[in-house]
């Protein structure tokens, strides 16, 4: 029942940001929603590099969110967007490299704390920029992200809940089974079927394509979040959601699904 309550009060909030507010204000929307989770995750972690400098993680975040976006929006320069992307990676590189060396981060932290902040800033970044992205395309598009990885996860829940009797990942995530992860995946379809007849006045073969690969992203990233919990043997990132645990606990399918949706 607080799963419900919680989602009857986030959708229509989400909602109400993807039309309604403009970019820059839908930017610091996703902020609120993203820091706080990318601070879940490097709590989550802290155990394997204590010493590091993981704080640093929630700062970059909206650096590196708002340098995306404005790579991979339009405008008048001398170089495309994937020679953007590309210098970003590599100034991202650098500045991780730095940070550890200047941040005497303690020999035997330095392989963790790497993987730590040098995959946490674009994971939590990069969905922010794909999220504003969408939102200046159609903000139909981000509706139907949201019913891909909304809907499947609710699917994929109650029916792994009621009738999942095949593991999934049973080492990664006991609870997840084939069944809730079939059912997950076809409600993703058919959310995406309905649209497309709705918003493009029938069945469009290669949108079902992109739903099935965004779809599989989706039930991946709740999958790894789970891995990353396993390891440091914790159930939930944290209690500020009810019925759903942290923030990242709620982020974690969109943060896979989103980037996937827009590359394909």
């Amino acid at each position: 029942m607080r799963r419900l309550l919680t989602a009857a009060v986030a959708v229509p909030l989400a909602l109400l940001a993807t039309f309604k507010l403009p970019s820059w204000a839908f930017f610091v929307f996703l902020l609120l929603v993203f820091v706080p989770s990318s601070i879940e995750y490097i709590r989550l972690l802290k155990p394997h590099a204590p010493n590091a400098p993981l704080w640093v993680v929630p700062f970059a975040v909206p650096l590196l969110a708002a340098g995306l976006f404005w790579g991979l929006s339009e405008h008048d320069r001398p170089l495309p967007t994937d020679a953007w992307v590309l210098i970003g990676v590599l100034l991202a590189v650098v500045f991780v490299g730095t940070l550890l060396l200047l941040g005497r981060t303690p020999l035997p932290e330095v392989v963790p704390a790497m993987g730590i902040v040098g995959f946490g800033i674009p994971y939590f970044a990069a969905p922010v920029a794909v999220a504003v992205v969408m939102q200046q395309l159609d903000p139909w598009l981000l509706f139907l992200l949201y019913a891909i990885v909304w809907l499947g996860d609710t699917a994929a829940f109650y029916v792994g809940s009621a009738w999942g009797k095949h593991k999934m990942a049973p080492d990664v995530s006991p609870n997840k089974s084939w069944e809730g992860a079939i059912a997950g995946f076809l409600t993703g379809i058919v959310a995406t079927a309905i649209w497309s007849w709705c918003r493009l006045g029938g069945l469009h073969w290669p949108l079902l394509a992109v739903a099935a690969v965004t779809a599989i992203a989706a039930q991946l990233g709740d999958l790894f979040e789970s891995l990353l919990k396993r390891g440091v043997n914790v159930k939930d990132s944290g209690h500020l959601i009810p019925g759903h645990g942290g923030f990242f606990d709620r982020m974690d399918a969109m943060l896979f699904a989103g980037p996937v949706m827009l590359a394909s």
